[in-house]
Protein backbone atom coordinates (compact mmCIF):
# COMPACT_ATOMS: atom_id res chain seq x y z
CA UNK A 1 0.00 0.00 0.00
CA UNK A 2 3.07 2.17 0.89
CA UNK A 3 5.09 1.20 -1.78
CA UNK A 4 2.60 2.42 -3.91
CA UNK A 5 2.08 5.76 -3.13
CA UNK A 6 5.49 6.22 -3.88
CA UNK A 7 4.96 5.08 -7.43
CA UNK A 8 1.51 7.66 -7.78
CA UNK A 9 3.49 10.09 -6.59
CA UNK A 10 6.20 10.00 -9.29
CA UNK A 11 3.50 8.99 -11.72
CA UNK A 12 1.41 12.01 -11.44
CA UNK A 13 4.44 14.53 -10.88
CA UNK A 14 5.67 13.39 -14.56
CA UNK A 15 2.27 13.63 -16.10
CA UNK A 16 1.97 9.87 -16.81
CA UNK A 17 -0.86 9.19 -14.64
CA UNK A 18 -2.99 11.18 -16.84
CA UNK A 19 -2.63 9.52 -20.06
CA UNK A 20 -3.31 5.82 -18.16
CA UNK A 21 -6.36 3.75 -19.28
CA UNK A 22 -6.90 1.49 -17.28
CA UNK A 23 -5.60 0.41 -13.24
CA UNK A 24 -5.69 -3.23 -12.11
CA UNK A 25 -4.86 -4.11 -8.33
CA UNK A 26 -4.75 -6.78 -6.28
CA UNK A 27 -4.07 -7.06 -2.80
CA UNK A 28 -2.69 -3.80 -0.65
CA UNK A 29 -2.22 -2.36 -4.01
CA UNK A 30 -6.01 -2.67 -3.79
CA UNK A 31 -5.98 0.01 -0.83
CA UNK A 32 -4.09 2.62 -2.70
CA UNK A 33 -6.18 1.98 -5.85
CA UNK A 34 -9.43 2.25 -4.14
CA UNK A 35 -8.23 5.95 -2.44
CA UNK A 36 -7.08 6.93 -5.83
CA UNK A 37 -10.32 6.10 -7.49
CA UNK A 38 -11.85 8.26 -5.39
CA UNK A 39 -9.61 11.40 -5.39
CA UNK A 40 -9.30 10.66 -9.12
CA UNK A 41 -11.47 13.81 -10.56
CA UNK A 42 -9.97 16.26 -7.58
CA UNK A 43 -6.26 15.31 -8.45
CA UNK A 44 -6.90 15.61 -12.53
CA UNK A 45 -9.14 18.84 -12.34
CA UNK A 46 -5.41 20.49 -12.13
CA UNK A 47 -2.08 20.05 -12.84
CA UNK A 48 0.29 18.42 -10.68
CA UNK A 49 0.16 19.73 -7.22
CA UNK A 50 1.69 18.24 -4.24
CA UNK A 51 -0.50 19.95 -1.82
CA UNK A 52 -3.50 18.49 -3.54
CA UNK A 53 -1.90 14.45 -3.60
CA UNK A 54 -0.83 14.62 -0.10
CA UNK A 55 -4.38 15.40 1.14
CA UNK A 56 -6.26 13.34 -1.10
CA UNK A 57 -3.80 9.99 -1.15
CA UNK A 58 -0.63 10.58 0.91
CA UNK A 59 -2.25 11.39 4.49
CA UNK A 60 -5.40 9.05 4.50
CA UNK A 61 -3.54 5.79 3.27
CA UNK A 62 -0.44 7.13 5.83
CA UNK A 63 -3.31 7.53 8.48
CA UNK A 64 -4.79 3.96 7.81
CA UNK A 65 -0.93 2.46 8.09
CA UNK A 66 -0.81 4.37 11.68
CA UNK A 67 -3.78 1.48 12.70
CA UNK A 68 -3.47 -2.31 13.20
CA UNK A 69 -6.59 -3.45 11.03
CA UNK A 70 -5.96 -7.01 11.28
CA UNK A 71 -5.27 -8.48 14.77
CA UNK A 72 -8.60 -6.93 16.02
CA UNK A 73 -10.16 -7.64 12.89
CA UNK A 74 -9.55 -11.62 13.38
CA UNK A 75 -10.46 -11.12 16.87
CA UNK A 76 -13.80 -9.53 16.33
CA UNK A 77 -14.16 -12.53 13.03
CA UNK A 78 -14.19 -15.41 15.68
CA UNK A 79 -16.38 -13.79 18.66
CA UNK A 80 -18.72 -11.77 15.93
CA UNK A 81 -20.66 -12.70 13.29
CA UNK A 82 -19.89 -11.86 9.59
CA UNK A 83 -15.85 -12.85 9.69
CA UNK A 84 -12.93 -11.68 9.65
CA UNK A 85 -13.58 -10.28 6.19
CA UNK A 86 -16.43 -8.22 6.77
CA UNK A 87 -14.71 -6.55 9.76
CA UNK A 88 -11.74 -5.48 7.56
CA UNK A 89 -13.82 -4.36 5.34
CA UNK A 90 -15.45 -2.20 8.34
CA UNK A 91 -12.34 -0.44 9.11
CA UNK A 92 -11.52 0.42 5.29
CA UNK A 93 -14.97 1.86 5.56
CA UNK A 94 -14.73 3.98 8.75
CA UNK A 95 -10.99 5.10 7.79
CA UNK A 96 -10.84 5.79 4.51
CA UNK A 97 -13.54 4.87 1.89
CA UNK A 98 -16.20 6.57 4.03
CA UNK A 99 -19.24 4.86 3.07
CA UNK A 100 -18.36 4.55 -1.23
CA UNK A 101 -20.15 2.41 -3.36
CA UNK A 102 -18.65 1.20 -6.74
CA UNK A 103 -20.74 3.60 -8.60
CA UNK A 104 -18.59 6.44 -7.18
CA UNK A 105 -15.78 5.04 -9.36
CA UNK A 106 -15.05 7.36 -12.53
CA UNK A 107 -15.57 6.13 -15.56
CA UNK A 108 -11.86 7.04 -16.80
CA UNK A 109 -9.93 5.62 -16.19
CA UNK A 110 -11.41 1.95 -15.63
CA UNK A 111 -10.57 0.77 -12.23
CA UNK A 112 -10.59 -2.96 -11.89
CA UNK A 113 -10.15 -4.23 -8.75
CA UNK A 114 -9.22 -8.36 -8.33
CA UNK A 115 -10.25 -10.89 -6.29
CA UNK A 116 -9.83 -15.02 -6.43
CA UNK A 117 -13.19 -16.74 -6.13
CA UNK A 118 -12.58 -20.07 -3.80
CA UNK A 119 -15.36 -21.46 -5.41
CA UNK A 120 -14.59 -21.16 -9.17
CA UNK A 121 -10.89 -20.85 -9.10
CA UNK A 122 -11.04 -18.14 -11.60
CA UNK A 123 -10.72 -13.74 -11.24
CA UNK A 124 -13.62 -12.24 -9.68
CA UNK A 125 -13.37 -8.68 -11.14
CA UNK A 126 -14.85 -5.36 -9.41
CA UNK A 127 -15.74 -3.08 -11.56
CA UNK A 128 -18.29 0.40 -11.82
CA UNK A 129 -19.84 -0.76 -14.59
CA UNK A 130 -19.98 -4.86 -13.95
CA UNK A 131 -18.60 -7.54 -11.30
CA UNK A 132 -17.87 -10.66 -12.83
CA UNK A 133 -16.23 -14.53 -12.84
CA UNK A 134 -16.40 -15.36 -16.36
CA UNK A 135 -17.65 -18.98 -14.91
CA UNK A 136 -20.32 -17.27 -12.58
CA UNK A 137 -21.52 -14.52 -14.23
CA UNK A 138 -22.12 -10.78 -14.47
CA UNK A 139 -23.81 -8.24 -12.32
CA UNK A 140 -24.00 -4.98 -13.98
CA UNK A 141 -23.75 -1.45 -12.51
CA UNK A 142 -23.21 -3.00 -9.07
CA UNK A 143 -23.91 -0.93 -5.88
CA UNK A 144 -22.19 -2.74 -2.87
CA UNK A 145 -19.41 -0.51 -0.62
CA UNK A 146 -16.22 -0.31 -2.58
CA UNK A 147 -15.01 -1.43 0.94
CA UNK A 148 -15.85 -5.06 0.22
CA UNK A 149 -14.05 -4.98 -3.09
CA UNK A 150 -10.87 -3.31 -1.22
CA UNK A 151 -11.89 -6.04 1.39
CA UNK A 152 -11.87 -9.56 -1.04
CA UNK A 153 -9.10 -7.87 -3.55
CA UNK A 154 -6.81 -7.87 0.02
CA UNK A 155 -7.89 -10.69 2.10
CA UNK A 156 -4.51 -12.12 2.30
CA UNK A 157 -4.74 -15.89 3.25
CA UNK A 158 -4.87 -17.55 5.57
CA UNK A 159 -5.93 -14.94 8.35
CA UNK A 160 -7.90 -12.48 6.54
CA UNK A 161 -9.27 -14.89 4.03
CA UNK A 162 -11.49 -15.38 2.91
CA UNK A 163 -14.29 -12.70 2.44
CA UNK A 164 -18.48 -14.17 1.96
CA UNK A 165 -20.07 -12.01 -0.66
CA UNK A 166 -23.88 -12.07 -0.35
CA UNK A 167 -25.81 -11.93 -3.14
CA UNK A 168 -29.30 -12.77 -5.19
CA UNK A 169 -29.59 -14.77 -8.17
CA UNK A 170 -31.44 -12.21 -9.62
CA UNK A 171 -28.60 -9.63 -10.01
CA UNK A 172 -27.05 -11.61 -12.57
CA UNK A 173 -27.20 -11.12 -15.98
CA UNK A 174 -29.12 -13.85 -17.86
CA UNK A 175 -26.76 -16.37 -19.19
CA UNK A 176 -23.68 -14.48 -18.56
CA UNK A 177 -21.87 -17.34 -16.93
CA UNK A 178 -19.94 -20.03 -18.54
CA UNK A 179 -20.64 -23.25 -16.43
CA UNK A 180 -21.53 -22.16 -12.56
CA UNK A 181 -24.40 -19.37 -13.24
CA UNK A 182 -26.49 -21.27 -9.92
CA UNK A 183 -26.66 -21.50 -6.31
CA UNK A 184 -24.44 -21.37 -4.35
CA UNK A 185 -22.34 -19.40 -6.56
CA UNK A 186 -24.72 -16.65 -7.54
CA UNK A 187 -25.42 -16.15 -3.38
CA UNK A 188 -22.44 -16.74 -1.68
CA UNK A 189 -19.14 -15.68 -3.46
CA UNK A 190 -16.39 -16.78 -1.27
CA UNK A 191 -13.29 -15.05 -2.15
CA UNK A 192 -9.33 -14.52 -0.97
CA UNK A 193 -6.87 -11.75 -2.28
CA UNK A 194 -6.76 -11.61 -5.70
CA UNK A 195 -2.77 -11.93 -5.64
CA UNK A 196 -3.95 -15.73 -5.18
CA UNK A 197 -5.01 -16.16 -9.03
CA UNK A 198 -3.01 -13.52 -10.79
CA UNK A 199 -0.74 -11.30 -8.19
CA UNK A 200 0.84 -8.14 -10.92
CA UNK A 201 -2.93 -7.72 -11.63
CA UNK A 202 -1.81 -8.17 -15.14
CA UNK A 203 -4.95 -9.90 -16.57
CA UNK A 204 -7.94 -8.11 -17.21
CA UNK A 205 -5.16 -5.10 -18.88
CA UNK A 206 -3.24 -8.14 -20.75
CA UNK A 207 -5.55 -8.78 -23.45
CA UNK A 208 -6.63 -4.99 -24.15
CA UNK A 209 -3.71 -2.96 -24.02
CA UNK A 210 -0.03 -2.68 -25.53
CA UNK A 211 1.83 -0.59 -22.95
CA UNK A 212 1.88 -2.01 -19.36
CA UNK A 213 3.12 -0.22 -16.66
CA UNK A 214 3.72 -3.23 -13.40
CA UNK A 215 4.49 -1.78 -10.09
CA UNK A 216 4.97 -4.55 -8.15
CA UNK A 217 4.96 -4.18 -4.11
CA UNK A 218 4.93 -8.14 -3.11
CA UNK A 219 7.35 -10.00 -1.95
CA UNK A 220 9.69 -12.53 -2.14
CA UNK A 221 9.79 -16.12 -0.53
CA UNK A 222 13.26 -16.90 1.32
CA UNK A 223 15.24 -20.02 1.88
CA UNK A 224 13.69 -22.06 5.16
CA UNK A 225 16.80 -24.71 6.16
CA UNK A 226 13.96 -26.10 8.67
CA UNK A 227 10.51 -25.50 7.61
CA UNK A 228 7.70 -26.24 10.27
CA UNK A 229 6.09 -29.72 10.11
CA UNK A 230 3.09 -29.23 12.13
CA UNK A 231 0.30 -29.01 9.79
CA UNK A 232 -0.95 -24.98 10.41
CA UNK A 233 2.98 -23.55 9.74
CA UNK A 234 3.72 -26.10 7.02
CA UNK A 235 0.42 -24.78 5.58
CA UNK A 236 1.97 -21.39 5.70
CA UNK A 237 4.95 -21.91 3.88
CA UNK A 238 2.93 -24.08 1.08
CA UNK A 239 0.83 -21.02 0.81
CA UNK A 240 4.13 -19.00 -0.23
CA UNK A 241 5.28 -21.25 -2.44
CA UNK A 242 2.47 -21.54 -4.23
CA UNK A 243 2.66 -17.63 -4.16
CA UNK A 244 5.90 -17.85 -4.74
CA UNK A 245 5.35 -19.86 -8.49
CA UNK A 246 2.26 -17.51 -9.69
CA UNK A 247 4.73 -14.37 -8.96
CA UNK A 248 7.43 -15.73 -10.95
CA UNK A 249 5.11 -17.35 -14.16
CA UNK A 250 3.69 -13.90 -14.16
CA UNK A 251 6.83 -12.11 -14.61
CA UNK A 252 8.32 -14.12 -16.90
CA UNK A 253 5.60 -13.53 -18.96
CA UNK A 254 5.89 -9.98 -18.82
CA UNK A 255 9.26 -9.62 -19.27
CA UNK A 256 8.91 -12.00 -22.52
CA UNK A 257 6.85 -9.76 -23.72
CA UNK A 258 9.09 -6.83 -23.46
CA UNK A 259 11.63 -8.77 -24.97
CA UNK A 260 9.32 -9.83 -28.06
CA UNK A 261 9.88 -8.72 -30.82
CA UNK A 262 7.19 -5.66 -32.28
CA UNK A 263 4.65 -7.21 -34.47
CA UNK A 264 4.35 -10.33 -32.59
CA UNK A 265 1.13 -11.02 -30.91
CA UNK A 266 2.97 -11.07 -27.29
CA UNK A 267 4.99 -7.52 -27.87
CA UNK A 268 3.85 -5.19 -24.98
CA UNK A 269 5.84 -2.33 -24.19
CA UNK A 270 6.08 0.04 -20.79
CA UNK A 271 7.97 -0.81 -17.14
CA UNK A 272 8.16 -2.82 -14.82
CA UNK A 273 9.59 -2.23 -10.92
CA UNK A 274 9.40 -3.84 -7.53
CA UNK A 275 10.27 -3.35 -4.16
CA UNK A 276 12.68 -5.93 -4.12
CA UNK A 277 14.37 -3.97 -7.65
CA UNK A 278 17.96 -2.94 -7.70
CA UNK A 279 17.50 -0.03 -8.89
CA UNK A 280 21.27 -0.22 -10.20
CA UNK A 281 20.49 -2.50 -12.98
CA UNK A 282 18.46 0.37 -14.78
CA UNK A 283 21.93 1.62 -15.47
CA UNK A 284 21.10 5.53 -14.91
CA UNK A 285 23.62 7.41 -13.44
CA UNK A 286 21.34 10.03 -12.00
CA UNK A 287 18.74 8.12 -9.81
CA UNK A 288 18.27 8.49 -6.20
CA UNK A 289 20.83 7.21 -3.91
CA UNK A 290 19.13 3.72 -3.10
CA UNK A 291 21.37 1.17 -1.56
CA UNK A 292 20.27 -2.11 -2.71
CA UNK A 293 21.23 -3.48 1.37
CA UNK A 294 18.85 -0.71 2.37
CA UNK A 295 16.01 -1.59 -0.62
CA UNK A 296 15.82 -5.40 0.25
CA UNK A 297 15.39 -4.50 4.48
CA UNK A 298 11.98 -2.69 3.43
CA UNK A 299 11.32 -5.66 1.03
CA UNK A 300 11.49 -7.43 4.04
CA UNK A 301 9.16 -5.50 5.86
CA UNK A 302 6.49 -8.44 6.56
CA UNK A 303 2.77 -7.60 4.60
CA UNK A 304 0.14 -7.01 7.11
CA UNK A 305 -2.35 -4.50 8.27
CA UNK A 306 -0.57 -3.43 11.34
CA UNK A 307 0.69 -0.17 12.60
CA UNK A 308 3.77 1.15 10.96
CA UNK A 309 6.14 3.65 12.34
CA UNK A 310 6.17 7.49 10.77
CA UNK A 311 10.14 6.68 9.19
CA UNK A 312 8.99 3.50 8.09
CA UNK A 313 6.23 4.67 5.93
CA UNK A 314 8.25 7.52 4.59
CA UNK A 315 11.06 5.41 3.52
CA UNK A 316 8.50 2.87 1.51
CA UNK A 317 6.73 5.75 -0.13
CA UNK A 318 10.65 7.05 -0.74
CA UNK A 319 11.59 4.12 -2.19
CA UNK A 320 8.54 3.38 -4.41
CA UNK A 321 8.76 6.80 -6.04
CA UNK A 322 12.46 6.68 -6.51
CA UNK A 323 12.18 3.34 -8.99
CA UNK A 324 9.15 4.09 -10.85
CA UNK A 325 10.99 7.43 -11.29
CA UNK A 326 14.03 5.63 -12.48
CA UNK A 327 11.87 2.93 -14.50
CA UNK A 328 9.69 5.46 -16.59
CA UNK A 329 13.12 7.04 -17.15
CA UNK A 330 14.70 3.61 -18.64
CA UNK A 331 11.89 2.30 -20.69
CA UNK A 332 9.11 4.67 -21.37
CA UNK A 333 10.09 8.16 -21.26
CA UNK A 334 13.66 8.70 -21.87
CA UNK A 335 12.90 12.89 -21.97
CA UNK A 336 11.65 13.20 -18.97
CA UNK A 337 14.23 14.75 -16.01
CA UNK A 338 15.34 12.78 -12.98
CA UNK A 339 13.45 13.22 -9.80
CA UNK A 340 15.64 15.83 -7.77
CA UNK A 341 14.62 14.21 -4.23
CA UNK A 342 12.95 12.50 -2.09
CA UNK A 343 9.20 13.11 -1.27
CA UNK A 344 10.61 12.89 2.52
CA UNK A 345 13.74 13.74 2.06
CA UNK A 346 15.07 13.78 5.47
CA UNK A 347 14.11 9.31 5.53
CA UNK A 348 15.99 8.85 2.66
CA UNK A 349 15.37 4.71 2.36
Amino acid sequence: MLFHIGALWRLHETGTLRSVKQISSVSGGSITAGKLALSWNTLMSSDWDRDVFQREIVTPLRSLADKTIDSPSVLLGILLPGGVGRHVANAYDKRLLHNATLQELPDAPVFVINSTNVQSGALWRFRKDYMRDYKVGEVQKPGIPLSYAVAASSAFPPFLSPFTLKLGENQFTPGSGDTLQRKPFTTNAILTDGGVYDNLGLEPAWKQYKTILVSDGGGKMGPQARPWLNWAFHSRRVLDLVDNQVRALRKRQLMGSFQAEDGDATHRSGAYWGIRTNISKYSLHDTLPCPCDRTLALAEIPTRLGRMPSLQQERLINWGYAVTDAALRRHVNSSLSAAIAFPFPNATV
